[in-house]
């Protein structure tokens, strides 16, 4: 099963006529936030398949008066603190980046954690129905010394980094880093998790 992933911007060759023909093989959406919801729209009813996502720290707020976000999110789920099993895989999700304004999809650290402990008996229902924890963890920010950077809008997440060294899922998708040079590392193997930085655009071969 091939997968997109997109995160943070918007990307010419995706919202174009071409979008359906050039991704053909394309089998799930992913995206990691802070991309406008008429993007998404676009990407879903174009490609025609499944979309999961989360919501990232420059993402607006949902508001039942505002029909485009109401159909942003009929045309997908939002894997913020759930557990999904869709088509043989398990996926999850945490939103948000470390909180450095006002503004909503922000946390500290510590709300971090506790967004992560909150996914754990789901995780450990899934090791007893399915025999693994989790294939997919998506998220906004990245992991903490993985494809992360000093400052604080863009620090990664400490719980996030030990949640993948303990439950090992096949990747880790995340966005919140844009992507400048061509030779910025934006696949690194933690144990036997792919941590991927989705920015711009990804196709990732599940196998």
């Amino acid at each position: 099963m091939k997968l997109l992933a997109v995160s943070d911007l918007v990307i010419p060759l995706l919202y174009s006529q071409h979008t359906k023909s050039r991704f053909l093989d394309i089998k799930l959406l992913i995206s990691c936030g802070d991309l406008p919801y008429e993007y998404h729209e676009y990407l879903v009813s174009s490609l025609d398949v499944p979309f999961f996502y989360v919501l990232g720290n420059h993402d607006k707020e949902f508001s039942s008066n505002r029909s485009y976000q109401n159909q942003f999110i009929a045309g997908g789920t939002n894997l913020h603190g759930k557990s999904v099993h869709y088509n043989g895989l398990i996926l999850a999700g945490i939103e948000g980046s470390l909180r450095y304004r006002e503004g909503p999809y922000q946390y500290s650290q510590s709300e971090m954690w506790l967004n992560v402990f909150n996914l754990i008996p789901k995780l450990l229902i899934n090791r007893i129905r399915y025999g693994r924890y989790l294939d997919i963890f998506v998220t906004h920010a990245p992991p903490a010394g993985i494809h992360d950077k000093s400052d604080l809008p863009h620090q990664g997440i400490y719980a996030f980094r030990w949640f993948i060294e303990k439950f090992q899922p096949r990747y880790h998708i995340h966005g919140h880093i844009h992507v400048y040079r061509p030779d910025e590392t934006v696949d690194t193997l933690v144990g036997k998790t792919h941590v991927i930085n989705a920015y711009g655009y990804k196709e990732i071969e599940i196998d």
